[in-house]
């Protein structure tokens, strides 16, 4: 089990209270949207991700209709 710690952020008090208005509406606990938030970008910064991994071998299987030099771009950026 992984052990949870606080962690506090600086921001504009403008935008804290949009974003706790938002919350409320959703009625979501903010402390949750912020960790789906960091999961998110967490995410993102895999590289390459399954999405980008699962279209690159579509191209190559020619599933796809692309330009070869995408495909071959992607591999050279490792995405």
């Amino acid at each position: 089990m992984s052990k949870e710690v606080q962690m506090s952020i600086k921001m504009e008090s403008e935008l804290r209270d949009q974003f706790m208005t938002v919350a409320a509406t959703m009625q979501r606990p903010a402390a949750q949207i912020v960790r789906d938030l960091m999961r998110s970008y967490i995410a993102r910064q895999e590289m390459p991700n399954k999405e980008t991994i699962a279209a690159i071998e579509a191209v190559e299987r020619g599933e796809v209709t692309t330009h070869a030099s995408t495909a071959e771009l992607y591999r050279t950026l490792g995405i």
